[in-house]
């Protein structure tokens, strides 16, 4: 039996555009080409019914390392912590205060992209140090 070596990650969002741009800066993702036959996004988003305009974006790593990113309109809001959030990889191979450093420096330039800062949870006898955040609609996310 083979296994599945590929997996994209889904979002539930009101503003599928505005949240995957800011997964972009976030990550260093990028945003596809559009269809063929489409000078831009905009335009093909326009060519859909009502109904379905804005109603999906996605983004992916331009290495092709890192899972595809896609973001689907839903109409109720967030209620409830995530079951499931993004750990990003900011302090790799630091500790102690070099870490926090360098991890308070990510939140500073996420912070200005329009996420917030949750708390800082500090390294235990188990656990480095990690940021914990939300994205411009409130969904975790770690700095770690």
């Amino acid at each position: 039996m083979a296994s599945i070596k590929e997996f994209q990650v889904t979002f539930d969002c009101a503003s599928p555009e505005r949240v995957a741009r800011f997964w972009c800066e976030v990550l260093g993702y990028v945003v596809p080409q559009p269809p063929e036959g489409f000078g831009t996004w905009d335009e093909y988003n326009r060519s859909l019914p009502p109904e379905r305009r804005d109603a999906a974006f996605a983004c992916s790593d331009p290495s092709g390392a890192g899972p595809r990113l896609f973001f689907q309109r839903v109409p109720e809001g967030k209620v409830a912590k995530n079951r499931l959030h993004l750990d990003v990889r900011a302090g790799t191979g630091l500790v102690g205060e070099e870490r926090v450093a360098a991890l308070e420096a990510e939140c500073a330039r996420l912070v200005a992209l329009g996420a917030q800062r949750v708390r800082l949870l500090r390294a235990d006898e188990e656990n480095e140090s990690c940021l914990v955040m939300q994205d411009i609609e409130g969904n975790e996310f770690c700095l770690d």
